[in-house]
């Protein structure tokens, strides 16, 4: 029998800059570890922020605006002293954390989820491998390598990011690795009370079908962030970047455990009780029992995707031949 308390943490980005949301991060890692939390998941791209200007901006605005340039400007390079920051922060904390971030490799951005371990070690980073619609004009596609679960500290963790959780098969990929515990990751303040809801349904669903906890996060604008972000981009209507919030931690069973957050800055903090996912699986487990693997099965590429590959193939020689039939040859 095992228990850790675990947090899903709805926070608002300081928008703009990567210096200081980062610090927002390291101070709540700080004081959720003072609360005894041993795990928390943070939202989709929290750092510096979630690409908004994209859902309200069309593509051709977002070609020759200066949003894009801005973001990449502010976005976090791994390994870097943004990622090193929040790494000491979780050492000292010793907690485990799950947090989005924009990455940037060259003059591409990514949508990344790292998972930092209790002693502060980068144990994963994962690229989400669909951006989704507009996202398209932002982020590059992730590859294979990172749909895996990781073992840490506190249990075998699984990621996925937003729309992520509406591709079947990626998240089967989380299950069939056997997830304890799985960080669900979506923007928050967006499109309003009908995406909350389906994302609800999204994570509960997802934790119904593994057998797992679900831990999930969204990102919160305030009015002035919203504010800011229309007079940046022109829109007088703020109703595509307002609600879609839904912070929550579920149970293996598909309920939910404490109060889920629908706006404002906050967290929900839980006890996680590993003997529910055992009960869980005692009436369906989805990877084992209730499997038909020679019927289904999934195939996963997971090679990591490399736009350089050297074929360094040295010239064979022929045949050898005997000194008389070389003399004759000659």
């Amino acid at each position: 029998m095992r228990v850790i308390k675990a947090a899903a943490v709805q926070l608002s980005p300081d928008l703009y800059s990567r210096e200081g949301t980062v610090e927002k991060v390291v101070q709540k890692i700080r004081a959720l570890g003072q609360q005894g939390v041993q795990f928390a998941t943070f939202p989709e791209t929290v750092v510096p922020y979630y690409p908004y200007f994209s859902i309200v901006q069309s593509g051709y605005q977002i070609l020759r605006g200066s949003e894009f340039v801005k973001l990449l400007g502010q976005a976090v390079t791994v390994p870097s002293n943004a990622t090193e920051a929040i790494g000491e922060a979780c050492r000292q904390a010793r907690v485990v954390v799950s947090i989005g971030v924009n990455e940037r490799d060259g003059g591409t951005l990514y949508n990344a989820q790292l998972l930092f371990d209790a002693d502060g070690t980068l144990i994963q980073r994962r690229r989400k491998i669909t951006p989704t619609h507009y996202e398209r004009m932002i982020w590059g596609q992730g590859d294979g390598s990172g749909l895996r679960a990781v073992d840490s500290r506190i249990g075998r963790i699984g990621q996925l990011a937003c729309f992520e959780h509406y591709n079947p098969l990626a998240r089967y990929a989380m299950m069939a690795d056997g997830e304890q515990i799985h960080s669900a990751m979506f923007p928050g303040s967006m499109f309003g009370d009908g995406f909350a809801e389906r994302m609800e349904i999204a994570v509960r669903q997802h934790a119904l079908e593994a057998g797992c906890f679900v831990v999930c996060a969204t990102a919160w604008l305030d009015p002035d962030q919203q504010a800011l972000i229309a007079a940046d981009t022109g829109i007088t209507d703020i109703g595509p970047i307002s609600g879609g919030c839904f912070t929550a931690v579920i149970a293996p069973d598909g309920s939910i455990l404490g109060q889920p957050i629908r706006s404002g800055e906050g967290e929900v903090i839980v006890d996680l009780d590993f003997t529910l996912i055992d009960k869980r699986k005692h009436i369906v487990d989805t990877i084992g029992h209730y499997s038909r693997p020679e019927l289904l099965s999934l195939l996963i590429d997971r090679t990591p995707a490399a736009h350089l590959h050297d074929r360094d193939t040295p010239c064979k020689p022929g045949p050898q031949r005997g000194g008389a039939e070389l003399k004759s040859t000659l």
